[in-house]
């Protein structure tokens, strides 16, 4: 396999990279949050605090409480036993151990992406050992927006597969489902027999709202869905570098039994690929999770984060209109989370990339075989 990767270098200090996912504060900085530097005194002070490996299916409390963040404190599937979680090495780790064990544990050969996804989405599940790769219509260039009726008359067409579900704030295009098309998308996938993995890498930057974000999963739980949940601490708590994440599990009533087994399966698909995952972030989402006056602080910078980053799609669709550019621009306010789609053209993208004093593209391709 060939992986180029091209990085053009930055002609001027005010360039900046317009690629990475990574939130940045008013001075283009990453911002640390306050919380987390004083969890993390805290703990580098802590006699008990060490390097130690985290072994497998990592820490218990972590992979206690982190689930709860997507089923809810008071979850069923929690309560009866069909739903655990397990550590991961992020969101991807989550992503790549869930495919995996569609894969062997379950026999599953195709999974369906949107159109477009994240980048890393199709390669993790390709080498994962699926092997066919298909997508379901998404956006919509005409209308700078989301392709629902496409969508559906894709997946109504769509054989026993697995359904990649970005649950709230999509990447790329800022545009996601309403309630009541989650509903009708729930009817669609309840019929065809489909199976739902949900990644919720944003839960916490769509609404500003954790519980608000995660309504979809909830709902397809208590329509009576199988399902698997990629979990990141990456966006919603900055911890990009700790690489934290969790792969949620839920089985559907009666089927407790598969657990031990389904476990057993995991633990040994994580030895192959990477043995542990890191102490350092679970730790910060252990004791964040753990004490209500953290939580609560938690949940203030996340609020804080999505009203920045409302403000700066407002003042770019101002900008836009004050300069009199061609176009109607009210997408990029309709869109929510990290990403837009700012409706350019491939033409026009690369020319701002290559003749603007302000933009600097970071060019990253992969092909598998």
């Amino acid at each position: 396999s060939r992986i180029p990767f091209e990085l053009r270098k930055m002609t001027t200090p005010t360039k900046m990279d317009l690629v990475p996912g990574a939130y940045r504060d008013e001075n283009g900085k990453p911002w640390v949050m306050p919380f987390i530097r004083k969890l993390e005194e805290k703990m580098l002070k802590s006699p008990e605090w060490n390097h130690e490996y985290v072994i497998f299916m990592g820490l218990e409390p972590f992979n206690r409480l982190t689930p709860t963040l997507v089923l809810g404190k008071d979850s069923d599937a929690l309560k009866s036993g069909r739903a655990f979680g397990i550590q991961a090495v992020s969101g991807t780790g989550a992503l790549r151990i869930g495919a995996e064990l569609l894969v062997r544990h379950s026999g599953f050969t195709t999974f369906y992406l949107s159109d477009p996804t994240w980048d890393n989405h199709e390669v993790t599940f390709v080498y994962a050992g699926f092997k066919n790769s298909r997508t379901y219509r998404y956006w919509d260039p005409v209308k700078r927006g989301l392709n629902f009726e496409g969508m559906i008359e894709d997946l109504q067409n769509a054989p026993n597969s697995v359904i990649v579900l970005q649950v709230c704030a999509h990447n790329p295009t800022g545009c996601d489902l309403t309630k009541q098309q989650w509903i009708r998308l729930a009817d669609v996938m309840k019929e065809r027999k489909l199976f739902p993995f949900f990644d919720a890498a944003y839960q916490g930057l769509g609404s500003g709202d954790l519980e608000e974000d995660v309504w979809p999963v909830r709902y397809f739980i208590q329509q009576g869905f199988e399902l698997f949940i990629a979990q990141s601490s990456s966006k919603n708590m900055g911890l990009y570098g700790c690489r934290t994440g969790c792969l949620t599990v839920v089985l559907k009533e009666g089927r407790q039994e598969e657990l031990a087994a389904l476990k057993l399966m995991t633990t040994v698909i994580i030895r192959a690929l990477y043995l542990c995952p890191t102490r350092h972030g679970a730790e910060i989402v252990i004791n964040t999770l753990q004490n209500p006056e953290i939580t609560k602080e938690w949940h203030e910078c996340l609020k804080k984060m999505v009203t920045r980053l409302k403000s700066v799609r407002q003042g770019l669709k101002e900008r836009l209109l004050k300069l009199g550019t061609p176009g109607t621009w009210e997408h990029i306010t309709d869109q929510i989370g990290m990403f837009s789609f700012t409706g350019l053209t491939r033409k026009q993208a690369a020319y701002l990339a290559d003749k603007s004093s302000y933009i600097f593209v970071t060019k990253w391709t992969c092909k598998y075989v």
